[in-house]
């Protein structure tokens, strides 16, 4: 990813030698600022390399206005066609739960993402609230698949051709997802979406910093339908 700000979670150095490998934040009640309105969060970002263990780390804060600010829950779902992925998210979600409880207290717009699995989610309010968003017309169309623009993007950090899969190569790729994960609450208030109306409803809350929380981010970083992390910084590019 470019990034047009310091202030984006999932923000990418440019190509030319710098890189961000994607923020890796701490969040709790403890780290958020006295008012109510703000939050504080750790970052980390890699520079010189596109090799992780030559790149050099680097570490600092950043301060969000609680309202303006996303949380997106990517591709977290019930059933991986890999079992590695499933266990992973299985472990992942109760934390990941707790996290999403604190900046929904503090007022965050939580997105959630699960791709290919809206048809469970048809008659949810959340469904209802993402298709409510008017759509916003970018310089370029937001597309279904995005992959990775050469002369803007930096290469990733490690090969994604497995699709996620890491401890068994021998995984079919098939869409073993139904939905997402149940520890995952979708409360009143959060959108269900995979597709531009992520982009959209953050357009109409004025959503200007995007924190992506997921299991298998790196691919859907890159190509993923689910439009939340990859469609939103480029339409933000290109709006």
């Amino acid at each position: 990813m470019i990034p047009r700000t310091s202030s984006r979670a999932y923000a990418w150095r440019p190509a030319t030698g710098w890189w961000a490998a994607w923020v890796c934040f701490v969040f709790a009640l403890c780290h958020c600022s006295t008012e109510a309105e703000s939050i504080t969060l750790h970052t980390r970002w890699r520079t010189g390399s596109t090799n992780l263990a030559a790149a050099t780390p680097h570490d600092g804060t950043v301060t969000w206005e609680s309202s303006r600010t996303a949380v997106v829950v990517c591709d977290m779902w019930d059933q991986h066609h890999c079992p590695d992925a499933t266990e992973r998210v299985g472990e992942m979600a109760p934390a990941m739960n707790e996290v999403l409880l604190a900046a929904r207290a503090k007022g965050m717009l939580i997105l959630h993402c699960p791709s290919d699995t809206l048809k469970f989610y048809q008659d949810h309010p959340g469904r209802k609230l993402a298709q409510s968003a008017p759509p916003v017309k970018t310089a370029i169309p937001l597309q279904g698949w995005c992959s990775r623009v050469n002369d803007l993007e930096a290469p990733l950090p490690i090969d994604d051709s497995d699709g996620g899969c890491d401890g068994c190569p021998e995984c079919p790729g098939y869409g073993a997802w139904t939905r997402q994960h149940p520890a995952l609450e979708i409360r009143e208030g959060d959108a269900i979406t995979d597709s531009a109306e992520a982009f959209y409803l953050m357009r109409q809350r004025g959503i200007t910093n995007v924190i992506i929380m997921g299991c298998i981010l790196i691919c859907a970083f890159s190509a993923d339908p689910s439009p939340s992390a990859k469609w939103s910084n480029r339409a933000k590019m290109w709006s």
